[in-house]
């Protein structure tokens, strides 16, 4: 279910809603509105507001199962979205991949077309052809997936004995741009909203410092007498991993700085997490 039908269905819901809610405030206020007061009309109002407050309950369950319905395939609809874009961008890195390549082989041509091809097959469980009826065949909702498929086809080494390194720099960059428009349009469906935290500077550190809280170093001393009370180490295993632990931890790194000069691995700091 894309995103325009689901607003569709729940408008629809709202509106019926809104009606009912109206009809039996309507209903239950019949002796107060004089133009229909004490009549014929406000006995059958009456009647129908008591036959729907007894509904209610059906009512109710039936609009919840509906309901249910509907964001249960909405969310089938996305799933299967997300897994044929995973597909997509699995196909673009084998092809592109594929035109790096200066003498490929048939098979490496068979592998990327295919991959291609079931990608190109498998949007047609997720969306229809667009304008397709039970006579026309309809346009295919993804044309840029064709475009990287002819892009690669001007690559097969079983037509082309020798690819000039132009011709596939200009499949190459056919390949991405068809696959940037493709991007644009195939995932405004999915809704993405922008994160709470983004990180949008280039070159970005990391602002936490080495360290852990003093009950995270006595639980990491704590397990390590259990395990040494437990299941005495092998001494030249241990003696081995405690040199390099101690070597990694004692190398200022980066992302790693050593403050004060401590050793972490004598201080029971973890500052690889």
């Amino acid at each position: 279910m894309t995103r325009s039908k689901l607003k569709r269905t729940l408008s629809r819901i709202y509106w019926m809603l809104s009606i009912v809610l109206i009809f039996s405030l309507v209903a239950k206020l019949s002796d107060y509105i004089p133009a229909i007061s004490g009549t014929t009309t406000a006995q059958i109002l009456k009647d129908t507001y008591d036959y729907m407050k007894d509904m209610s309950l059906v009512f109710v369950t039936v609009v919840a199962a509906y309901l249910a319905s509907v964001f249960q395939r909405r969310s089938s609809f996305i799933e299967s979205l997300r897994a044929e874009w995973r597909d997509i961008v699995a196909s673009k890195s084998l092809l592109f991949a594929y035109t790096q390549l200066e003498r490929p082989s048939r098979e490496q041509y068979l592998e990327a077309f295919c991959r291609l091809s079931e990608t190109i097959d498998n949007m047609r469980t997720v969306y229809r052809n667009v304008g397709e009826t039970t006579e026309l065949i309809g346009l295919y909702p993804y044309s840029p997936l064709h475009d990287m498929r002819r892009a690669l086809q001007t690559l097969d080494p079983g037509k082309v004995a020798d690819v000039a390194p132009e011709q596939r720099r200009l499949a190459r960059d056919s390949i991405l741009q068809s696959f940037y428009a493709l991007r644009e349009s195939f995932l405004d469906e999915l809704d993405p909203e922008q994160p709470d935290r983004p990180l949008l500077i280039y070159g970005g550190r990391r602002l936490k410092k080495p360290g852990a809280t003093t009950a995270a170093r006595r639980s990491q001393e704590h397990q390590k007498a259990e395990h040494d009370r437990m299941a005495p180490p092998v001494q030249e295993i241990e003696a081995f991993l405690s040199a390099q632990y101690e070597k990694e931890q004692s190398t200022a790194k980066p992302w790693r700085a050593i403050r004060d000069g401590a050793n972490p691995a004598r201080s029971g700091t973890m500052p690889l997490t």
